[in-house]
């Protein structure tokens, strides 16, 4: 009944040994998700004397790019096996059945009695279980008030195939609802991630492993991506929670016309792009692009923990200059996360508005508004003097919208444009 006393720590092995090279940013896409497959083989491997740690998954850790671990470890089974089965035995550690009711209360179960471990599910069905993710949270929340509890490992959480990238699958599994759901309970507890490439993801899952009596929602796709940071830019930026990008700004260090800021890893791409854009197109408005990777930073800190005070959010944002923001999840998130910070109006942000189909990749940010394009629009909206100003940028935006449909439709892929951007100086 107190787990922790029998904890053992994980033998984790150095993360930045699974690091993608990034000599300049968004020159490359990967899996992002495929490396963090291969830091998890290495856990099982290193941690096979003790067998206290487990992977939890309904039938997709192929699927999620997590695969790797299939080198280190088998799954269970403890029926009848066959010879076409494939990495199956019944003292298997990942646990890979198709109801994630099942997956999360095996992990809970697991870390109440002093092991580790991790569930990973498509995004929209970690809604299934989400009632246990709130009871789970309930119970950390009192049990870290009782000095004689030992703390136990955190209940981490992984949800990728995400709401922006089910090219396959289609409205039913496009849903970003959890984080909401975490959102709603107690800093002391809660923890949302929402890393923009491997390596950020690598250094989140470092400290989510290592950390005790936290619930960890980390997000991020498994589709290939673009990468951003190389892994020391990576772990300086998952170190602060949300800093700038100041080789895609163009304010050099001075107030800001507008800022950018996104939280998520298609977010990201969008508002980058459409900083790139700015910077070509209308040179003279000044951006600055904040990326935002632990989402608990935005809060005022008498609201949570990790939160910033008013000068650091003031330094990212400014006190009064308008912020366009790209969020993974439904925009009121944002809305509510900094209520209370300075002149809150300003916050114009884009994000999933329920609006999905099988589709392609860009066509699901322009559905929803958050395309780079819109974003741009919406920056020379928000900055009084560039009205009028930029009818070059206004004609590019609105053309390229306007042929994106018909090209998808005839082609079934997105617009080179788009499809093969790449960031250059």
């Amino acid at each position: 009944a107190n787990g922790g006393k029998l904890l053992v720590a994980l033998d984790l092995p150095d993360y930045t040994r699974y690091a993608i090279p990034v000599a300049r940013p968004a020159s490359e896409r990967h899996e992002s998700t495929r490396q963090l497959g291969k830091l998890l083989r290495d856990v099982f491997r290193r941690n096979a004397p003790q067998r206290n740690f487990r992977y939890f998954c309904p039938d997709e850790t192929n699927s999620n790019r997590l695969g790797d671990v299939f080198e280190a470890e088998n799954r269970c089974f403890v029926g009848p096996t066959l010879d076409a089965d494939d990495h199956v035995s019944a003292n298997g550690r990942v646990m890979e059945v198709l109801s994630e009711h099942l997956c999360q209360g095996w992990l809970e179960g697991y870390l109440l009695t002093g092991r580790h471990g991790l569930f990973a599910s498509y995004e929209a069905f970690a809604m299934v279980s989400a009632s246990m993710t709130v009871q789970h949270v309930k119970w950390l929340e009192e049990g870290i008030k009782l000095a004689w509890r030992k703390p136990i490992a955190s209940l981490n959480i992984l949800l990728t195939s995400t709401c922006w990238r089910n090219d396959h699958n289609g409205f039913s599994h496009q849903g970003p609802g959890l984080i909401d759901t975490v959102l709603s309970k107690k800093g002391a507890v809660a923890r949302i991630y929402l890393p923009p490439d491997a390596n950020c993801l690598l250094s989140v899952a470092d400290h989510c492993l290592k950390s005790r009596d936290y619930v960890n929602l980390i997000v991020i796709d498994k589709q290939p991506q673009v990468q951003w940071l190389d892994m020391e830019a990576a772990r300086r930026h998952c170190a602060r929670g949300a800093s700038v990008w100041s080789w895609a700004s163009n304010d050099d260090g001075r107030d800001p016309d507008v800022v950018f800021a996104a939280a998520g890893d298609v977010p990201t791409l969008e508002i980058v792009a459409a900083a790139w854009l700015l910077r070509r197109h209308a040179p003279e408005l000044r951006v600055r692009v904040v990326n935002v990777v632990d989402l608990m930073t935005l809060y005022p800190r008498e609201v949570h923990p990790h939160g910033m005070d008013e000068a650091s959010f003031a330094e990212l944002f400014t006190r009064e200059r308008p912020v366009v923001f790209a969020f993974h999840g439904y925009q009121r998130a944002i809305h509510a996360i900094v209520h209370g910070r300075p002149a809150t109006e300003r916050f114009h942000v884009r994000g999933f508005n329920e609006e999905g189909t099988t589709t392609t990749p860009f066509d699901m940010v322009v559905r929803n508004g958050m395309s780079r394009y819109h974003l741009c629009l919406e920056a020379l909206r928000r900055v009084p003097r560039m009205a009028g100003r930029a009818p070059a940028l206004v004609t590019t935006c609105t053309e390229m919208l306007a042929r994106h449909e018909p090209y998808i439709r005839e082609y079934l892929e997105d617009m080179p444009e788009v499809r093969d951007w790449v960031w250059s100086e």
